[in-house]
């Protein structure tokens, strides 16, 4: 299964605050907060939302298609990314620009507040997806507006089924805009909150986002991820034992990556969820979105840990050589 991932590649620079925003955050004055937290550790690391996704693909030997926008001093991330797995044919280097960075700070909490600036991602909308060749399947992140928009558009136009992650962009996106992102989506991913501002910015019900895609999934942290269907109930998969919470920073790409690799196995939604959940589980362990690694082996004890034997032996039919 070829499938395509457009979406950011950014630098992150991830800042540690050991208290609470909870703390610091009043309720009755958010119209003039001015606020500075002290960061305890800075780590600098490869992240995008997009990059984050194709790497985790990578890692379990999908070979993802990767479509994003970079700045001219990114020549070192891509030959990562062609590294693990990644082809980075279709990525267009900015002349000018920048690539893009991100900033993000995380309490004890895990709690994480975050700025984005986007830089030579904000030539993606020159992107025709078509460029990329056939594909099967076609993820939509985060990225410049205007291109996840197009990127929608085009796959309904041409039949090619996508799978809608707006996430971070919620934010910045009205009714309209919303619904032009995830309507005909064969998969539509949110965490939680996300999953609450699509309801908030729309006025939809879990009815009528259930009316424009097949299968919505929303992560849960450490409570798993819930799989709703129309006509169906919903499923539960529930998160795996970690070693220890280290950053949550990509846990949820890492979790996508997992999940649309194992659909393109062949492997069934709650069995897919299990995959990402497994994945997930290695990217939270580690300072960074693209620091872990694992062997096959590895891997599939903890599939067989969290969800037994029979799950496992589904994986090991698939699962390539990684690490």
């Amino acid at each position: 299964m070829r499938i395509a991932v457009a979406g950011s590649v950014a630098t992150d620079h991830l800042f540690t605050f050991e208290g609470r925003f909870a703390e610091s955050l009043l309720a009755a004055q958010l119209d003039d907060v001015s606020l500075s937290f002290l960061a305890s550790g800075l780590q600098v690391r490869r992240g995008g939302t997009g990059a984050n996704i194709a790497f985790g693909m990578g890692m379990l030997g999908a070979q993802p298609v990767l479509v994003a926008a970079v700045g001219k001093d990114a020549a070192d991330y891509l030959a990562w990314l062609q590294g693990h797995g990644v082809d980075t044919t279709h990525v267009r280097v900015s002349a000018d620009r920048a690539s893009a960075r991100f900033t993000c700070t995380t309490d004890r909490d895990s709690a994480q507040i975050a700025t984005f600036f986007p830089g030579a991602m904000t030539e993606a909308a020159r992107i025709d997806l078509a460029d990329a060749g056939p594909v099967d399947l076609v993820v939509i992140s985060p990225d410049d507006p205007e291109a996840m928009l197009r990127h929608s558009a085009g796959c309904r136009e041409r039949g090619v089924p996508f799978a809608a992650d707006p996430s971070q962009q919620l934010s910045f996106l009205g009714r309209d805009a919303i619904r032009a992102l995830v309507e005909g989506a064969t998969y539509l991913f949110s965490n939680s909150y996300e999953a609450g501002l699509i309801h908030d910015k729309t006025g939809w019900s879990a009815a009528d986002v259930l009316e424009l895609v097949g299968t919505r999934l929303t992560t849960l942290g450490g409570a798993g991820v819930r799989i709703s269907r129309k006509g169906h109930p919903d499923l539960h998969v529930g998160a795996v034992e970690i070693s220890q919470l280290v950053d949550p920073t990509g846990a949820g790409d890492a979790f996508r990556a997992g999940f649309l690799t194992a659909t393109g196995w062949g492997l069934g939604l709650e069995r897919a969820a299990q995959v990402g959940t497994v994945l997930g589980a290695y990217a939270v362990e580690v300072v960074g979105p693209q620091e872990y690694s694992f062997l096959p082996a590895e891997f599939l004890a903890r599939v067989e840990r969290g969800f037994g034997q029979e799950a496992a032996a589904e994986v090991a039919g698939h699962l390539a050589p990684a690490g």
